[in-house]
């Protein structure tokens, strides 16, 4: 459909200023909008911190009511549990650092809620990323970089395909964050002051560590210098990852320098601790292998200027890539050593500010930041 045309969309309605303003948006532009509120986590083990799932559900409530716009609460629980929770888990079990946000997006709001929203007879969903969509004729799109360069969220859309893409709707993708919470004024919507969520997606403010306690059994160990001096002990190797720096529980050196961690050793559970510094063996790589690679529109093969961002929050770089045959495996090298490159986490792929697909780092082969090879073996 034509981007003018109106449509009937279900709208992703968090409580949050975003999702309500996307909303908003979407019903000044004559779309018939439904608000919908997914109810992923509960809490009801106990869990330190703040779950706020019920005053969230007051706060997109109380949006929808002030638009007009009927309101829906679904109760996606289990299936949160079983596509994410249980995801993560066996990330941190198996010794990788996996991303519960980019999974999130792929299985609950462009997978779950999305196959609900067609069911129901919606053309669309709407969700408060601020990522932008480019329409083709023959009906495809490609996802852009969101305006804002700061809040840009493509990165969590990552591992997103085409039909996935085309039903979506990204209302504030064009518009810079201060402009969003001017429309929120504007619109008077009962959120205008509320501040931004933190922390693991639809799970609220929970320190990652104390989830993973909640539901992984602490196993200390060594903590140990590249040498073999042992300088402490941590609480479990899934608790740390790597290129982490606070929280270690270890002291700097007379000379301040802080150490970082550089490898997880599971067969002896040491972990391996070195100082943050250009030269410092395992922390630099510009060598990796990405699998489980999905594209968003084109096969990567087609794409000349490939950059890969490695984590939220930081630069695209370009790459050199080698393909498999079924193209779901690359390996990759990139300009300049990357810090900390993790195996779990999630690379995404752009063409300048397009993104083109992502995939996950399996394993990683470590330098120097200047790019020479170290003789540390390579994290598998």
């Amino acid at each position: 459909m034509a981007s003018s045309e109106k449509k009937r969309v279900l709208a992703a309605i968090s409580g949050g200023v975003d999702s309500s303003v996307a909303a908003a948006l979407l019903l000044e532009q004559g779309h018939e909008v439904v608000g919908a509120y997914m109810k992923n986590w509960t809490n009801e083990e106990g869990l330190p911190g703040d779950c706020p799932w019920e005053q969230d559900i007051r706060d997109a409530r109380a949006v929808c009511e002030h638009l007009g716009i009927e309101f829906r609460i679904l109760s996606l629980v289990d299936q949160y549990r079983d596509r994410v929770v249980d995801y993560l888990l066996e990330g941190y079990r198996d010794g990788v650092t996996p991303n519960p946000d980019v999974m999130c997006n792929r299985e609950m709001k462009f997978g779950i809620f999305l196959d609900f929203a067609l069911d129901q007879g919606f053309d669309a969903i709407a969700t408060g990323h601020y990522a932008r969509l480019r329409r083709y004729d023959d009906g495809t799109s490609d996802i852009l970089r969101g305006r804002d360069g700061n809040k840009d969220q493509t990165y969590f859309l990552a591992l997103l395909e085409q039909t996935q893409i085309q039903p979506a709707l990204f209302p504030i993708g064009d518009l810079p964050k201060p402009e969003v919470r001017e429309l929120a004024r504007n619109f008077q919507l009962p959120v205008a002051r509320k501040k931004d969520s933190q922390g693991i997606c639809f799970i609220g403010n929970i320190k990652m560590s104390d989830f993973l306690s909640h539901y992984l059994p602490d196993r200390p160990g060594a903590i140990v210098t590249l040498d073999g001096r042992e300088v402490g002990e941590h609480r479990g190797l899934h608790l740390y990852t790597l290129g982490q720096r606070k929280g270690l529980g270890v002291a700097s050196n007379t000379f301040g320098k802080a150490y970082v961690v550089v490898e997880k050793r599971p067969a002896s559970n040491e972990l391996v601790v070195a100082f943050d510094e250009p030269d410092t063996p395992k922390l630099y790589a510009s060598r990796c292998r990405i699998g489980g690679i999905s594209v968003t529109r084109r096969p990567l093969a087609e794409i000349a200027n490939l950059s890969v961002q490695p984590r939220y929050r930081c630069r695209a770089t370009p790459v050199s890539v080698e393909l498999s045959d079924d193209g779901r495996v690359a390996e990759v090298v990139f300009e300049t050593p990357q810090r900390a490159l993790t195996p779990g986490q999630i690379a995404a792929f752009y063409e300048g500010e397009t993104l083109v697909g992502g995939g996950i780092f399996q394993e990683i082969h470590h330098e120097n930041a200047l790019g020479e090879p170290v003789s540390a073996k390579s994290l598998a």
